[in-house]
């Protein structure tokens, strides 16, 4: 007998049930109103556009990712978009334009090839706000604290922060005179904290022994305060560009202790999140429990230049779907609808109407239907009592 699988989605390719789908959606309004509060508008980008425009200053990371077809139209290739921050970023500096800062937010399902580590789906629903116009430590800030903001209402506990700067690596790196492929096996090797492996590659580079020693510094300037210290003493014979982002990392720091005084913060200089387009600070969030971030961001100052305006940017992005399963409270299935029952009485209608618009879910019974209306979400019903139709337990 064949089976029928008709049914399976593909892998990583996910459905919420109601229950799940009530608690997102309720989600998804608390945060857009808390964006709201802050300033930041909404914007809803396209979900499939021109290849050449989705990917534009984006490196590759985001082209081996996204889903590629042709337009039966144009003959011109599409892609599926694979992340929002670049759709975002061409808002500001091609639709908008402003001079003053703006800050944008957006919520909306990106899909990819395959599964990154930040969700381990490749249907995430990303949910993400961006601050254009300003290049310092303040809107870096704010950046991070609106996306402690999200995580907190989504409830998630224990939360700590991971701080980094690409700008270390990429001027050693540029010091060191590496070619493209030295610098993107290093890379590699940095992101998984291979020891020997860095070793390998540095002995291979046939680097002088100061910037040999500089470059497998990195992999362990990763802990808490003293991190940052001893990176100044590690790297001193770095390029200028090396300590200024260290003071930079300390100065997001300081400021985040003052507005966020219970935020466990973990410094990394070897982390390198987006790395192609990241163009200073980047930012993780991380939960017990949880191998790969929650949340994550950083300033990528140069990606609206592509699109004819260059301005300062930072901003943050999450995967709604990730939040949701992570909550504190699983979501609760529909358990006290109130049941109506199929008659045409104008008071009847008159009371369904007064119920729903106090927020009271009611449900219309249908003629002949089956099953019990506690499988519907009921727990009362409708009752006619001298004249009136009242609310009475199932």
């Amino acid at each position: 007998m064949i089976q029928d699988n008709t049914w399976l989605l593909p892998e990583g390719i996910d459905e919420l049930l109601p229950a799940q789908a009530r608690a997102l959606e309720t989600l998804r309004r608390s945060l857009l109103d808390v964006y709201a509060g802050w300033g930041y508008q909404l914007v809803m980008t396209p979900f499939i556009e021109f290849l050449e425009s989705l990917l534009t200053g984006t490196g590759k990371d985001l082209d081996l990712q996204t889903f590629k077809l042709t337009d039966q139209l144009s003959g011109r290739q599409l892609g599926l978009r694979a992340d929002i921050t670049p759709q975002a970023a061409r808002i500001d500096a091609h639709r908008l334009r402003h001079q003053a800062p703006t800050r944008l937010c957006y919520i909306g399902s990106v899909l990819r090839t395959r599964a990154d580590g930040f969700s381990g789906s490749r249907s995430p629903l990303q949910i993400g706000a961006e601050l254009y116009g300003h290049a310092g430590v303040e809107s870096d800030v704010e950046i991070v604290c609106l996306m402690m903001e999200t995580l907190r209402l989504a409830g998630l506990k224990d939360i700590y922060l991971d701080l980094g700067h690409v700008g270390i690596y990429r001027a050693l790196a540029e010091a060191a005179g590496l070619t493209d492929l030295q610098e993107a096996d290093l890379f590699e090797a940095l992101q998984r904290k291979a020891i020997a492996e860095i070793e390998e590659l540095l002995d291979r580079f046939d680097l002088d022994a100061p910037m040999h020693s500089m470059l497998r510094a990195l992999a362990e300037l990763n802990g808490d305060d003293e991190v940052l210290p001893r990176a100044r003493e590690l790297l001193a014979g770095a390029p200028p560009a090396v300590a200024a982002a260290i003071d930079y990392v300390e100065a997001v720091a300081a400021q985040l202790r003052r507005c966020q005084p219970d935020l466990p913060l973990h410094f990394d200089l070897a982390e390198l999140r987006a790395y192609h387009y990241q163009t200073g600070v980047v930012f993780a969030a991380f939960v017990p429990g949880e191998g790969q971030e929650v949340a994550r961001g950083g300033r990528y100052d140069e990606i609206g230049e592509v699109f004819g305006r260059a301005r300062p940017a930072t901003g943050f992005s999450a995967d709604l779907k990730t939040l949701m399963r992570l909550r504190s409270h699983a979501p609760q299935p529909l358990a006290d609808a109130v049941l109506a029952p199929h008659d045409a009485d104008p008071g009847l209608q008159s009371r369904v109407a007064e119920l729903r618009a106090s927020g009271t879910v009611v449900i219309r019974e249908l003629p002949g239907q089956a099953g019990d209306p506690a499988q519907m979400g009921c727990a009362f019903r409708l009752q006619k009592q001298a004249e009136k139709w009242d609310v009475v337990p199932l």
